[in-house]
Protein backbone atom coordinates (compact mmCIF):
# COMPACT_ATOMS: atom_id res chain seq x y z
CA UNK A 1 0.00 0.00 0.00
CA UNK A 2 1.36 3.45 -0.64
CA UNK A 3 0.66 6.23 1.66
CA UNK A 4 0.14 9.71 -0.01
CA UNK A 5 -0.52 13.01 2.07
CA UNK A 6 -2.22 10.33 4.55
CA UNK A 7 -4.51 8.77 2.16
CA UNK A 8 -3.89 5.27 1.81
CA UNK A 9 -3.73 3.67 -1.71
CA UNK A 10 -3.77 -0.11 -2.40
CA UNK A 11 -1.84 -1.34 -5.31
CA UNK A 12 -4.14 -3.85 -7.71
CA UNK A 13 -2.24 -7.03 -6.04
CA UNK A 14 -4.38 -5.96 -2.92
CA UNK A 15 -7.57 -5.44 -4.34
CA UNK A 16 -10.51 -7.20 -2.78
CA UNK A 17 -13.71 -8.44 -4.85
CA UNK A 18 -16.39 -5.35 -4.52
CA UNK A 19 -19.03 -7.90 -4.43
CA UNK A 20 -17.50 -9.58 -1.23
CA UNK A 21 -19.40 -6.69 0.98
CA UNK A 22 -22.73 -8.19 0.61
CA UNK A 23 -21.27 -11.23 1.63
CA UNK A 24 -19.56 -9.46 4.86
CA UNK A 25 -22.25 -7.55 5.83
CA UNK A 26 -24.65 -10.92 5.54
CA UNK A 27 -22.22 -12.66 7.46
CA UNK A 28 -18.31 -11.90 8.08
CA UNK A 29 -17.73 -15.87 8.49
CA UNK A 30 -19.88 -16.84 5.32
CA UNK A 31 -17.23 -14.27 3.52
CA UNK A 32 -14.41 -15.96 5.01
CA UNK A 33 -14.90 -19.17 4.35
CA UNK A 34 -16.02 -18.05 0.44
CA UNK A 35 -13.09 -15.32 -0.24
CA UNK A 36 -10.01 -16.45 2.08
CA UNK A 37 -10.77 -20.21 2.35
CA UNK A 38 -12.27 -20.91 -1.27
CA UNK A 39 -15.46 -22.79 -0.06
CA UNK A 40 -18.20 -21.69 -2.22
CA UNK A 41 -21.70 -24.04 -2.86
CA UNK A 42 -24.18 -23.07 -4.88
CA UNK A 43 -28.29 -23.44 -3.48
CA UNK A 44 -31.22 -22.30 -5.38
CA UNK A 45 -30.90 -18.86 -4.12
CA UNK A 46 -27.59 -18.37 -5.70
CA UNK A 47 -28.37 -19.83 -8.44
CA UNK A 48 -31.51 -18.01 -9.63
CA UNK A 49 -29.54 -14.63 -8.08
CA UNK A 50 -26.56 -15.19 -10.78
CA UNK A 51 -29.00 -15.57 -13.98
CA UNK A 52 -30.09 -12.56 -12.60
CA UNK A 53 -26.74 -10.92 -12.78
CA UNK A 54 -25.79 -12.96 -16.23
CA UNK A 55 -29.05 -11.23 -17.67
CA UNK A 56 -28.01 -8.00 -16.53
CA UNK A 57 -24.59 -8.33 -17.57
CA UNK A 58 -25.32 -9.58 -21.15
CA UNK A 59 -22.42 -6.74 -22.76
CA UNK A 60 -24.91 -7.66 -26.17
CA UNK A 61 -27.56 -5.35 -25.14
CA UNK A 62 -27.00 -1.87 -25.14
CA UNK A 63 -28.99 0.92 -25.36
CA UNK A 64 -29.33 4.85 -26.01
CA UNK A 65 -32.82 6.17 -25.65
CA UNK A 66 -32.46 9.68 -26.37
CA UNK A 67 -30.72 11.52 -23.59
CA UNK A 68 -30.23 8.37 -21.87
CA UNK A 69 -27.05 6.16 -22.29
CA UNK A 70 -26.65 2.66 -20.59
CA UNK A 71 -23.78 0.27 -19.90
CA UNK A 72 -23.64 -2.93 -18.56
CA UNK A 73 -21.26 -5.16 -16.75
CA UNK A 74 -18.86 -1.49 -16.67
CA UNK A 75 -15.53 -2.57 -14.71
CA UNK A 76 -14.97 -0.47 -11.50
CA UNK A 77 -11.79 0.01 -8.80
CA UNK A 78 -11.13 2.25 -6.08
CA UNK A 79 -7.04 2.44 -4.99
CA UNK A 80 -8.89 4.03 -1.73
CA UNK A 81 -10.85 1.32 -0.92
CA UNK A 82 -8.49 -1.60 -2.76
CA UNK A 83 -11.55 -3.47 -4.27
CA UNK A 84 -12.45 -4.01 -7.92
CA UNK A 85 -15.40 -5.28 -9.65
CA UNK A 86 -18.12 -4.60 -12.29
CA UNK A 87 -21.53 -2.87 -11.90
CA UNK A 88 -24.50 -4.58 -13.18
CA UNK A 89 -25.86 -1.19 -15.12
CA UNK A 90 -24.49 2.57 -15.04
CA UNK A 91 -27.13 5.16 -16.70
CA UNK A 92 -26.14 8.35 -17.74
CA UNK A 93 -28.53 10.23 -17.94
CA UNK A 94 -27.98 14.02 -19.63
CA UNK A 95 -27.60 16.81 -17.56
CA UNK A 96 -26.19 20.30 -17.05
CA UNK A 97 -24.44 19.21 -13.64
CA UNK A 98 -23.41 16.59 -15.08
CA UNK A 99 -19.90 15.01 -16.58
CA UNK A 100 -18.16 14.96 -19.89
CA UNK A 101 -18.05 11.58 -21.70
CA UNK A 102 -15.24 10.97 -24.60
CA UNK A 103 -16.57 11.01 -27.61
CA UNK A 104 -20.18 12.26 -26.90
CA UNK A 105 -21.78 15.36 -26.70
CA UNK A 106 -22.81 17.03 -23.54
CA UNK A 107 -22.85 16.38 -19.96
CA UNK A 108 -24.10 13.14 -18.06
CA UNK A 109 -25.56 12.72 -14.82
CA UNK A 110 -23.99 8.58 -13.23
CA UNK A 111 -26.61 6.17 -11.83
CA UNK A 112 -25.47 3.25 -10.90
CA UNK A 113 -28.18 0.03 -10.90
CA UNK A 114 -27.65 -3.30 -9.40
CA UNK A 115 -30.03 -6.42 -10.28
CA UNK A 116 -31.22 -8.27 -7.06
CA UNK A 117 -33.07 -11.70 -7.15
CA UNK A 118 -36.24 -11.10 -4.18
CA UNK A 119 -37.60 -8.45 -2.25
CA UNK A 120 -35.66 -5.21 -0.77
CA UNK A 121 -34.64 -5.83 2.32
CA UNK A 122 -34.98 -4.58 5.99
CA UNK A 123 -31.52 -3.84 6.59
CA UNK A 124 -28.47 -2.26 4.21
CA UNK A 125 -26.89 -5.37 3.34
CA UNK A 126 -27.93 -4.81 -0.97
CA UNK A 127 -27.18 -0.97 -0.06
CA UNK A 128 -23.83 -1.09 1.02
CA UNK A 129 -22.76 -3.19 -2.14
CA UNK A 130 -24.50 -0.17 -4.47
CA UNK A 131 -22.64 2.23 -2.36
CA UNK A 132 -19.37 0.51 -2.89
CA UNK A 133 -20.04 0.77 -6.80
CA UNK A 134 -21.24 4.15 -6.26
CA UNK A 135 -18.11 5.74 -4.37
CA UNK A 136 -15.38 3.32 -7.33
CA UNK A 137 -17.55 5.30 -9.82
CA UNK A 138 -16.99 8.93 -8.05
CA UNK A 139 -12.92 8.13 -7.87
CA UNK A 140 -12.67 6.56 -11.22
CA UNK A 141 -15.39 9.78 -12.94
CA UNK A 142 -13.74 12.61 -10.50
CA UNK A 143 -17.88 13.01 -10.06
CA UNK A 144 -20.07 13.29 -7.08
CA UNK A 145 -22.97 10.58 -6.69
CA UNK A 146 -25.72 11.27 -5.34
CA UNK A 147 -28.17 7.53 -5.02
CA UNK A 148 -28.42 4.73 -7.23
CA UNK A 149 -31.47 1.73 -7.77
CA UNK A 150 -31.57 -1.42 -6.84
CA UNK A 151 -33.77 -3.47 -9.11
CA UNK A 152 -35.43 -6.86 -7.37
CA UNK A 153 -36.30 -9.70 -9.51
CA UNK A 154 -38.78 -10.96 -7.56
CA UNK A 155 -41.00 -7.39 -7.41
CA UNK A 156 -39.63 -6.10 -10.66
CA UNK A 157 -39.28 -2.72 -9.30
CA UNK A 158 -36.56 -0.08 -8.60
CA UNK A 159 -35.72 0.72 -5.08
CA UNK A 160 -33.98 4.31 -4.86
CA UNK A 161 -30.96 3.74 -2.25
CA UNK A 162 -29.33 7.30 -1.34
CA UNK A 163 -26.05 7.69 -0.75
CA UNK A 164 -25.41 9.56 2.74
CA UNK A 165 -22.35 9.82 4.60
CA UNK A 166 -23.23 7.48 7.24
CA UNK A 167 -23.73 4.84 4.35
CA UNK A 168 -20.41 5.69 2.43
CA UNK A 169 -18.75 5.69 6.16
CA UNK A 170 -20.44 2.07 7.06
CA UNK A 171 -18.98 0.87 3.32
CA UNK A 172 -15.31 2.37 4.10
CA UNK A 173 -15.31 0.99 7.95
CA UNK A 174 -16.16 -2.79 6.07
CA UNK A 175 -13.72 -2.87 3.24
CA UNK A 176 -11.30 -1.88 6.13
CA UNK A 177 -12.52 -4.42 8.23
CA UNK A 178 -11.84 -7.22 5.20
CA UNK A 179 -8.49 -5.83 4.52
CA UNK A 180 -7.27 -6.82 7.99
CA UNK A 181 -8.87 -10.06 7.79
CA UNK A 182 -7.82 -11.24 4.87
CA UNK A 183 -4.35 -10.05 5.34
CA UNK A 184 -4.36 -12.12 8.71
CA UNK A 185 -6.41 -15.01 6.96
CA UNK A 186 -8.70 -15.12 9.59
CA UNK A 187 -12.00 -16.72 9.84
CA UNK A 188 -14.33 -15.46 12.22
CA UNK A 189 -16.23 -18.00 14.85
CA UNK A 190 -19.58 -19.38 13.53
CA UNK A 191 -22.80 -16.77 15.33
CA UNK A 192 -25.62 -18.90 14.45
CA UNK A 193 -28.64 -16.82 13.32
CA UNK A 194 -31.78 -17.54 11.42
CA UNK A 195 -30.07 -16.29 8.31
CA UNK A 196 -27.80 -20.18 8.34
CA UNK A 197 -30.79 -21.85 7.22
CA UNK A 198 -30.70 -19.88 4.00
CA UNK A 199 -26.49 -19.79 3.83
CA UNK A 200 -24.94 -21.84 0.14
CA UNK A 201 -22.71 -22.66 2.89
CA UNK A 202 -24.15 -23.88 5.93
CA UNK A 203 -23.23 -27.55 5.58
CA UNK A 204 -19.53 -26.54 5.16
CA UNK A 205 -19.94 -23.44 7.48
CA UNK A 206 -20.69 -26.76 10.56
CA UNK A 207 -22.27 -24.01 12.81
CA UNK A 208 -23.47 -27.07 14.77
CA UNK A 209 -20.23 -28.06 15.75
CA UNK A 210 -18.64 -24.26 16.90
CA UNK A 211 -15.57 -25.16 16.63
CA UNK A 212 -12.67 -22.74 16.52
CA UNK A 213 -10.93 -24.72 13.63
CA UNK A 214 -11.57 -23.30 9.71
CA UNK A 215 -13.71 -25.35 7.23
CA UNK A 216 -11.30 -26.14 5.45
CA UNK A 217 -9.52 -28.06 8.17
CA UNK A 218 -12.86 -29.49 9.48
CA UNK A 219 -13.48 -31.11 6.27
CA UNK A 220 -9.94 -32.45 5.76
CA UNK A 221 -10.14 -33.85 9.14
CA UNK A 222 -13.14 -35.23 8.21
CA UNK A 223 -12.23 -37.18 5.08
CA UNK A 224 -9.19 -37.88 7.11
CA UNK A 225 -10.97 -40.32 9.29
CA UNK A 226 -13.36 -41.65 7.10
CA UNK A 227 -10.59 -43.27 5.46
CA UNK A 228 -8.66 -43.98 8.15
CA UNK A 229 -5.78 -41.91 8.35
CA UNK A 230 -4.11 -40.78 11.24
Amino acid sequence: MLNRRYLILYNEEDFLQLSGIQHFAFCRRQWALAYIELQWLENVRTVEGRLLHEKAHDSSIKEKRGELIITRALPVHSRELGISGECDVVEFHKAEEGISLSGIEGKYKVVPIEYKKGIPKADDIDAVQLAAQSMCLEEMLCCEISYGYIYYGETRHREKIDFTIALKEKVKGMFKEMHKYYEQRYTPKVKWSKRCNACSLKDVCVPALNKNISAAGYIERKIRKEEGIP
